[in-house]
């Protein structure tokens, strides 16, 4: 694990050059972590094993390239069983026999901590090197990876975890378009008078630049999970990684320091004479000149080192919407990308407006959705909010890739999701049953670490407030990805909950202390998200609940099974007993506890991934679900609202607040 250290001016300048040139030998040989799978394995003597020896030695012979970067295929023809494909990474700025070195060396202790797996992968700090059975080349691959962090905090974190995000993604998007084809870059900001933020982003260079992109996206938003307030860390993926640190641990191009100033020969005493007035201004004119340069160029160079560090400390959206233009796409490239927004090319519609399905030029698949011309919101405002939900990128989050804002044209383009959404896919009996249980526990721990970096891991608290199956859309891997943040609200610093006399939302999710006094908090979309895991599981919408007799709605029919101790009779019958009871029983005791009627008892998200992911946490007896003795109640006030009870609708709103997010004031 990398460490920083701050330095005492005290210190000579040469120990202090000895100390880094000592840490910088420590780390370079230092072996990261490696992964070896045993799900698929070979036999020693085998075909496998001979071809995994030929792609270490291509590999290790390739290393001197001045890339940094080889890729391989070993065997085939008649055996495509026994084909292994390989790579190897070197950090971007290290020489070519230390990257040799480093994959010679990886190579062997590879061989050795996976001696029979067919998938492989080692880390160094200077490189990484891995093989398969599969093909994994120009393919962003973040299933596995690890973080480190320094163990040293920050001893005012949030300010410098603000720079560290501003910093991160300026060196990501520097990598992403590296001209010299290494995906690779690094850079130095100056927080204080006395330290430097040193960063660094990579890619493997056979990825496209969407792809590097999303990878390294995906990186910086897991800093703060692992590495919040400390003084340096890294996140690893085996496509991609990001680090940072306040001691520079990789090779740094010096800038030219200011020239010294020019001081006056020693006074020269021939005879009684003196010096000569000529040559007095000659000596004296140059260095007084010099000297106020200097001083000029200090005092700039302090200023603008304070002006970056407190730069977040002012608006945080009105300095990040300089970057505006680069997430700008014109009106004639989305008109052309969804053949002049056909009806073939609709996927969806809303409140919001129309969802269409586009392809850019360079063949990217996109997502456009073609705002209400009569939104009433402001140019100015729309693109603050297009800036600050770009800055949202996490794995389970939907991805804005720009805007379009012409005319009366309010456009915004997402990524495109090919799966469609987990409504599509529990609202149709025939269809709910292609999610197998490991898909369903899949989406459910997608949609909880989604929910917990908009809570508490991404720069400003965001409550979504319409969470529900339409609105969790499915990657090609069957990737829980939330969308559609047009409800949504943002949280000042110090802020719990707040207040609204206009409820917006959809039945069925909105919890009780929201539809009836207007309150919503971070345990709202919890109570929102309890309703999701129960529909996963039983593989049914709330509203097919509320159109049959079986019970009011689905939390009291879950909650009537627990108490009962049937809980399991909950499950999709079309699982067909092929799901981990433990891990089902465990997903609708979690549900109950999201759906409870006091917010103060559903627990947090952060608490909800542990106890998804860990075992050993015991959890407490659900309470009562909301809404369970109060339906009729609540169905008054519904009417009084205009919904009837057995709809799912989204709620009506004003055209005002159909906008990407809602900024709550402190």
């Amino acid at each position: 694990m990398a460490r920083g250290y701050r330095i005492k001016a005290a210190i000579p300048v040469s120990l202090f050059l000895c100390f880094l040139v000592l840490n910088t030998k420590i780390s370079s040989s230092e072996q990261l972590d490696y992964s070896c799978p045993n799900t698929t394995t070979y036999n020693p003597n085998s075909t496998y094993k001979a071809n995994i020896n030929i792609l270490l030695s291509v590999l290790s012979s390739n290393a001197t390239t001045t890339s940094g970067f080889y890729n391989y295929t070993s065997g085939g023809g008649s055996h495509p069983s026994d084909v292994v494909y390989g790579l190897f990474l070197c950090r971007g700025d290290v020489s070519a026999n230390v990257c040799q070195s480093c994959v010679e060396t990886a190579g062997k202790e590879i061989g050795r901590l996976c001696p029979k797996e067919k998938v492989a992968i080692i880390w160094y700090d200077n490189c990484l090197l891995r093989y398969s059975n599969q093909y994994i080349f120009s393919i962003p691959d973040q299933s596995i990876g690890f973080s480190t962090n320094n163990t040293q905090s920050i001893s005012d974190p949030k300010p410098f975890m603000q720079v560290l995000g501003e910093t991160m993604n300026d060196v990501a998007t520097r990598a992403v378009n590296d001209e010299s084809g290494k995906k690779f870059a690094t850079e130095e900001v100056k927080i204080t008078a006395i330290d430097v933020l040193y960063s660094l982003a990579q890619c493997t260079p056979d990825l496209s630049d969407a792809g590097c992109n999303m990878c390294l996206g995906d990186a910086i938003s897991s800093l703060p999970s692992c590495c919040d307030g400390k003084r340096g860390g890294r996140m690893v993926f085996p496509s991609c990684n990001v680090r940072y640190e306040l001691f520079p641990f990789y090779k740094i191009t010096q800038a030219a320091p200011p020239p010294a100033p020019v001081l006056p020969p020693p006074a020269s005493s021939p005879g009684k004479r003196g010096i000569s007035s000529p040559v007095l201004v000659a000596i004296l004119v140059p260095t007084v000149v010099s000297l106020l340069l200097f001083i000029v160029v200090i005092c700039f160079l302090h200023r603008k080192a304070k002006k970056r560090y407190n730069f977040l400390q002012e608006d945080t959206v009105s300095n990040e919407i300089t970057t505006v233009e680069s997430l700008k796409y014109d009106f004639i490239t989305i008109q052309s990308a969804t053949n002049n927004f056909s009806v073939g090319n609709k996927i969806g519609e809303g409140g919001y407006g129309v969802v269409y399905k586009g392809t850019l030029p360079s063949g990217q698949e996109i997502a456009v959705k073609r705002l209400s011309r009569y939104s009433g919101q402001g140019a100015e405002e729309f693109k603050n909010e297009v800036v600050l939900v770009a800055k949202l990128q996490h794995r389970n989050l939907v991805r804005l890739l720009g805007f379009c804002l012409e005319g009366q044209e309010k456009i915004l383009i997402y990524e495109f999701v090919p799966n469609k959404s987990l409504d599509y896919f529990l609202s149709d009996p025939k269809k709910h049953g292609q999610l197998d249980w490991s898909s369903r526990y899949k989406i459910i721990r997608g949609i909880a670490r989604g929910l917990l970096y908009l809570h508490e891991d991404s720069r400003l608290t965001i409550i979504h407030r319409d969470l529900k199956t339409s609105n969790v859309l499915l990657d090609g891997d069957m990737n829980a990805k939330i969308s559609d943040f047009g409800m949504a609200r943002i949280f000042g610093v110090d802020q719990t909950q707040g207040n609204t006399s206009r409820v917006v939302g959809t039945y069925g999710y909105m919890p009780p202390e929201y539809v009836m006094r207007g309150r919503f908090s971070v345990k709202s979309d919890v109570y929102s998200f309890g309703v999701l895991v129960l529909e996963i599981i039983c593989g049914r919408t709330i509203s097919s609940f509320y159109q049959s007799d079986i019970a009011e709605d689905l939390s009291s029919y879950a909650f009537k099974l627990w108490k009962e101790g049937t809980p399991l009779e909950l499950t999709d019958p079309t699982l067909e007993g092929s799901y981990s009871i433990d891990e089902v029983k465990r997903c609708i005791h979690i549900g109950l506890l999201c759906v409870q009627q006091d917010p103060n008892l559903r627990p947090s998200m952060a608490t909800v991934v542990i106890m998804l992911s860990s075992y050993s946490v015991t959890l407490p007896i659900p309470q009562q679900p909301a809404f369970f003795a109060r339906s009729r109640e609540c169905s008054k006030i519904l009417k009084g609202l205009g919904l009837d009870q057995s709809t799912s609708k989204s709620m009506p709103w004003s055209v005002n607040e159909a906008s990407i997010t809602e900024v709550y004031p402190r």
